[in-house]
């Protein structure tokens, strides 16, 4: 077998493939053989017909056959014996078959070769405390989460629920979804369209009026995009937060005795944000790092390794959507309403630092640094209430383990790749930190 390779672009390979019709004839000639033992051709006993018979029967087809198992199998031997680094499955473009030889062409994707750079990348580290003030802020949102509600005379001001019906029209009419009774609504929750809940401010219990509200432009009904909508509101009741006691009933929620009391509760409280800002802060600085490096190199993609990715994350999309609506709910979800694009940016830059983590591993040589994964572990199991028992379940799952030493492993790149880069530190809060980790789960 004679092959020839070129480059047709960065990132895929054309194959000159010429295998010798010896070949094709041995192989050809054995199938045809193995074909007589076990084809039925009427006036010949099984196992008896001829091999000319079965030439005269069957021979073009055979033939065809055995070529197309050449082409298949000797495509990978180029593959092989070019020492191409290929992506995807190679596609046979041309087809000759000569007196001596069968001759085609293949193109094959490869993997991309790059040169990561990384010296002088600018990453903008942050740091941030846990103050008194955000533990109490905690501790109030978690009364906020069992609060009750009692009936208020005032006026509905922000953080109150209100009980009222609407009824929503445009120039007069009525359209689908825009009335409900007795709906619920915490105001300054953003449930609603902008303009919604403002104009529910300041009504009474009794109190009835019309309000303007404007669709957004992007809003996903298109009938009422942009348009300008009347609600005409009618207030049932007006409710006021009532907030629990910290008092011995609320304290065992968290597992804690009246003796222990709030101090406890407030260290424990303490000691769950701080090991949330050590995560949130290990992930922004590695976001803000893979981010710059995906921004400072060019990467040429593979189709094929870009539409890998788009069925992975439209995959994982599709279970979180089965997560949380369930079997029934999935059954009605289509996958096609998931097209390429909307998962094609997300995609491209996935492949594009993978790529380039892959390539910054290979030239440092960096390898898994066990007593970090073990350390990892060991911190993400001091929230169980037994942690001995869930590393024992990280050691003893290869799977698991594994996945932890992925995540390890890029802190690892990150490390290296901040050690040349240009860092400048900020200090921002603890709000405004979790704020920016939701933006970038969402994003």
């Amino acid at each position: 077998m004679q092959v020839t390779s070129e480059a047709v672009s960065g990132v895929a390979r054309r194959l000159n493939v010429s295998v010798p019709t010896s070949r094709i004839n041995e192989q050809f000639e054995a199938r045809l053989k193995r074909t007589a033992k076990t084809v039925k051709i009427n006036g010949f006993r099984q196992g008896k017909v001829p091999v000319n018979v079965v030439r005269r029967e069957y021979g073009a087809g055979i033939y065809q056959e055995v070529v197309n198992d050449i082409i298949r199998d000797t495509v990978f031997e180029a593959i092989q014996q070019e020492k191409i680094n290929a992506v995807g499955m190679p596609n046979i473009e041309k087809t000759e078959m000569k007196d001596d030889a069968l001759v085609f062409e293949a193109t094959v994707e490869v993997y991309p070769e790059v040169e990561a750079k990384f010296e002088g990348l600018e990453v903008e580290r942050k740091s941030t405390e846990v103050t008194d003030k955000d533990v109490d802020q905690m501790i109030e949102n978690l009364q906020k989460q069992r609060a009750s509600w009692a009936e208020t005379k005032g006026m509905a001001k922000k953080d109150m629920q209100v009980t009222f019906d609407f009824e929503g029209s445009i120039d007069g009419e009525k359209f689908e979804g825009g009335a409900a009774q007795d709906f619920k609504l915490v105001l300054g929750s953003n449930r609603m369209i902008p303009g919604f809940e403002d104009g529910i401010i300041g009504m009474k219990k009794g109190e009835e009026k019309v309000i303007d509200v404007t669709f957004p432009e992007d809003y996903q009904a298109e009938n009422l995009a942009g348009k300008t909508a009347q609600f005409k509101i009618n207030v049932k009741l007006v409710e006021k937060q009532k907030l629990p006691e910290i008092d011995a009933e609320f304290l065992k929620i968290f597992g804690l005795t009246e003796e222990e009391g709030v101090e406890k509760l407030k260290a424990d409280v303490r000691k769950n944000m701080e090991r949330e800002v050590k995560n949130g802060l290990r992930n922004q600085v590695k976001g803000a790092t893979f981010d710059a490096l995906v921004a400072a190199n060019e990467v040429e993609i593979p189709a094929s390794m870009l539409a890998q990715e788009i069925d992975r994350q439209r995959q994982q999309m599709i279970q979180q959507f089965t997560q949380q609506f369930g079997a029934q709910g999935a059954k009605a979800f289509d996958s096609s309403m998931l097209p390429d694009d909307l998962f094609k940016e997300q995609a491209e830059k996935a492949v594009k630092l993978g790529v380039l983590v892959s390539k910054v591993l290979a030239d440092a040589k960096i390898e898994v640094d066990a007593a970090r994964v073990d350390a990892y572990i060991e911190e993400m199991a001091s929230s169980y209430e037994d942690p001995t028992e869930v590393i024992a379940y990280f050691n003893n799952d290869k799977q698991q383990r594994a996945q932890i030493e992925g995540v390890v492993l890029e802190d690892q790149v990150v490390d290296f790749i901040l050690n040349s880069a240009k860092v400048t530190e900020k200090t921002v809060s603890y709000e405004d930190l979790l704020k920016e980790q939701q933006a970038r789960q969402q994003g």
